[in-house]
């Protein structure tokens, strides 16, 4: 049996390259995420930075506790508390301590054509926590002088210069008397200990140089600090979670990869081995004659796939083991990836993906050697090749079910949870089942789609229309093994890049609906409050109404289960409704007040009047009256307080919004101004809502053109083996027509023409499937209260049908031209 199989692998190569060829893509590109994937598990642990020199660091605990009648839940406070001066003074006893303040600063390059560079304000007395180290120059010692860091990339500052310096207490020309080099974490600018503490009173965190043990003791249990030693360290740096969320991007990334790597993968090469099967019916036939048993022929199309299997897969995991560390070169300079992700030196991946592979032919000649083993011996006499009963009853039913599967379960989330509808998992995995189905259904949706498309072609002048329509319809497995590729390539990239578009859109209606301020002001740095001195100048500019709003977050104790929290904007509600109309679906918004709050429809009390528990981005607990409710549509209708519930945040953000009697011009230079002095970022509303436009250029493109060009290299690969297979076989048919008089140039052009209508047919299924996809991506919107419009991807469309086309025809010219080298009267007489 194997011997049998070796050599019909050796005589039918080409049936079986393509398959190859695609599996090995396909798992080496499985064992290329895999490798990257488990770095992802397997990362090393990044130490402290800030207080790396620090022996003890002790720092609120910023975290909600909540007791509830199953235990006590925690989550993460927006607002940590500061250490309190009485604390810190009794720590005092213990041993020396530092105190650590950290604040916004602004430093204003004194070189000309250079920027000046957003860096954060520390004492000295800290610096050596890190630890910093004097590189040039000396430390401050009065006020007026300060220390900064080099080397990050920031405008380069030398020992001598004169910077105008911006801190929250004002702007003024300080004296740099040294430089420390930067320690990439941030960019730092150390002041005098008192200077420090007369910008920012409050303790952020403090070094104790004690033991531990004792600090706890003198601390207590219930003293709402963090006592931080080791790697625990990492706990007080700025953004500790920044790498974890890091990783946690790249594995959702890399997870969607193999998983569509995978389907894709799978799915052309069952389709490969389908209609390598269904070519050698006669060949099958014949064996039958001679005596082989159904058994027989179903190992020996086993045998010839699981070998096919080995070699590919083996072959693959080589490819993967050494195209990992590209991958991984190209995620971290797309920014994919944080620039110190690295490879381990787990092999798991390479074996998922060698079993993977063998696994998916194996799978995939199972279906097929079924199909084989129920060939009759009067197959052997067939010379017609029309296909005839080209769907049994089992794959009847199995895209039925599937089709069923795909449509049901879009229709239940739309009626229980649309929201869910447009995560990334669910627009990622719906549109494979309903590939699937159609591709279950291929055989039969040919005939009429490929009629549909040859309509207009058959009724013109010549053979060539009429031949296309009729080859189309009687080859119903080779017009199908073509065609599914193209519906695979043309489904994925018409789903995932037309529902990520179309979100963006959704985004964009959003904040152009809800954005009706003439003007936004913010820090221009994310998460950093306005200056005091600039929020006092435009609150008094005549003609402009000014709304103020801070960023914070709120908390509440869903079903005394779980804590859940929300972002929330602290507004002035006299001020609100002139900058901006929220999609409100009950109650009013003028109903805000200090005793209550504003909540989205994904909450689980939604009813105006109703009170509900809440703790505030510092940790307070509030019970709050429910004054309106908003559409939950995309996910940005966060929640509203006031600001007496903003938790202690600053404000961030100033909506101006010109009066009915104001000048427009003389109000935006005011503002430019006050901006001007102060480092705040002016925008117009147009200025404001470009970012949130839809753009070629953000990571989620990024890795979704990743994504796309993993599966369309595989379908490419799968789409050229077919059609070479299927006009290699089709020799006999290309001679019959030269002897009918049809010269070279017109069999080239009916062959082309064949190809090119396949490819149509694939991409009008799957531009099917897609249709299907966005449609639920709509109605889930309109669900959720937003009123934006589909946006189809037709460039990409057309790029992908016409590449396929292209690839088609040169695929179908290349075996054609080969087999119209021999004389017409030797081929329609040769054996098969």
């Amino acid at each position: 049996m194997l011997m049998l199989a070796l050599r019909g692998i050796r005589l039918r190569w080409v049936t079986f390259v393509g398959s190859f060829v695609a599996l090995v893509l396909g798992v080496g590109l499985i064992a290329a995420t895999g490798l990257a994937l488990a770095a992802t598990f397997d990362a090393p642990e990044r130490g402290p930075e800030r207080f790396a020199a620090a022996p003890v660091v002790v720092r609120a605990d910023g975290v909600l506790r909540v007791d509830t009648p199953t235990g006590t839940r925690t989550a993460p406070l927006d607002r940590p508390g500061p250490v309190p001066p009485g604390l810190a003074a009794q720590l005092a006893s213990l041993g020396r301590t530092v105190e650590d303040r950290s604040f916004p600063v602004d430093v204003m390059d004194p070189h000309p054509g250079q920027d000046g560079g957003a860096r954060v304000g520390h004492p000295w007395s800290v610096a050596a926590a890190a630890p910093y180290r004097l590189a040039t120059g000396r430390a401050p010692a009065a006020p007026g002088e300060v220390v900064v860091t080099t080397g990050s990339g920031g405008p380069r500052l030398r020992t001598g210069d004169r910077v105008r310096v911006r801190t929250p207490a004002g702007s003024e020309a300080r004296t740099v008397v040294g430089t420390v080099a930067g320690r990439g974490f941030e960019d730092a600018v150390f002041l005098t200990d008192d200077e420090a503490a007369r910008i920012s009173p409050d303790i952020d965190a403090l070094v104790v140089h004690a033991d531990a043990t004792a600090v706890r003791a003198a601390l207590g249990p219930d003293s709402g600090m963090d006592v931080l030693t080791g790697h625990d360290r990492r706990h007080a740096d700025p953004d500790p979670d920044r790498d974890a969320r890091a990783l946690v991007s790249v594995n959702a990334l890399l997870g969607t990869a193999a998983g569509i790597t995978l389907f894709v993968s799978a799915a052309v090469v069952a389709s490969t081995f389908s209609y390598a099967v269904a070519q050698r019916r006669r060949e099958f036939g014949l064996l039958r004659t001679a005596g082989a048993t159904p058994g027989q022929i179903r190992r020996t199309v086993l045998a010839e796939s699981v070998l096919v299997g080995v070699a590919a897969s083996a072959a693959g995991t080589l490819l993967g083991a050494q195209g990992a560390p590209l991958l991984v070169r190209r995620m971290t300079e797309a920014g994919l990836a944080p620039s110190w992700f690295a490879l381990g030196d787990p092999s798991w991946p390479l074996h998922t993906a060698f079993w993977t592979g063998v696994s998916v032919a194996t799978a995939a000649a199972l279906v097929s050697c079924h199909r084989a083993g129920r060939t009759a011996p009067t197959e052997a006499l067939r010379e017609a090749a029309v296909d005839s009963r080209v769907m049994p009853v089992s794959r009847w039913a199995a895209a039925v079910l599937v089709l069923l599967l795909g449509l049901g379960l879009p229709a239940l989330a739309l009626a229980t949870d649309p929201g869910d509808l447009l995560g990334r998992k669910s627009y990622v995995t719906r549109p494979m089942i309903l590939i699937v189905g159609c591709a279950l259904l291929a055989p039969v949706l040919v005939r009429p789609v490929g009629r549909l498309l040859t309509w207009l072609p058959a009724r013109l002048p010549g053979a060539t229309g009429v031949l296309v329509r009729e080859n189309t319809a009687a080859g119903v497995r080779r017009t199908a093994a073509v065609a599914a590729p193209v519906l695979i390539t043309v489904a994925l990239a018409a789903s995932l890049t037309g529902t990520v578009a179309t979100l963006e859109e959704a985004r964009a209606t959003e904040a152009r609906t809800a954005t009706t301020a003439d003007f936004v002001v913010t820090s221009g740095h994310e998460g950093r409050p306005l200056a005091p001195a600039f929020l006092e100048r435009v609150r008094n500019i005549d003609g402009a109404v000014v709304s103020a709003s801070r960023s914070t977050a709120v908390t509440v104790l869903e079903e005394n289960t779980a804590l859940v929290s929300s972002e929330a904007r602290a507004v002035d509600p006299a001020r609100l409704a002139a900058v901006a109309e929220l999609p409100v679906t009950a109650g009013r918004l003028a109903d805000l007040d200090d005793d209550a709050i504003v909540v989205n429809e994904e909450w689980l009390t939604t009813r105006v009047g109703d009170r509900v528990t809440v703790w505030l981005g510092d940790g307070r607990e509030r019970s709050l009256r429910i004054a309106a409710v908003l559409a939950t549509g995309t996910g940005d209708n966060g929640v509203y307080v006031t600001p007496r519930n903003a938790g202690g945040a600053d404000v961030d953000r100033i909506d101006v919004e010109v009066a009915p009697d104001g000048d427009r011009h003389a109000v935006a230079a005011a503002l430019n101004t006050a901006a001007a002095d102060t480092g705040t970022r002016v925008a117009t509303r147009a200025a404001w809502l470009a970012p949130t436009a839809p753009g070629p250029d953000d990571h989620t493109r990024t890795g979704l053109r990743m994504i796309l060009g993993i599966a369309l290299l595989s379908t490419a690969t799968a789409l050229a083996n077919t059609l070479v297979m299927a006009t290699s076989g089709r020799g006999r048919d290309l001679a019959v027509l030269r002897l009918s008089g049809a010269t070279v140039p017109q069999v080239l052009r009916l062959v082309v023409a064949e190809a090119v209508a396949a490819v149509g047919v694939g991409a009008v299924l799957g531009g099917v499937v897609a249709a299907v996809n966005l449609l639920v991506v709509r109605c889930a919107l309109a669900l959720l209260g937003v009123t934006s419009a589909v946006v189809v991807p037709w460039a990409m469309l057309g790029l992908v049908v016409a590449a396929a086309a292209l690839l088609a025809a040169g695929s179908a010219v290349l075996p054609a031209l080969s087999a119209l080298r021999t004389r017409p009267v030797e081929l329609a007489g040769s054996r098969e």
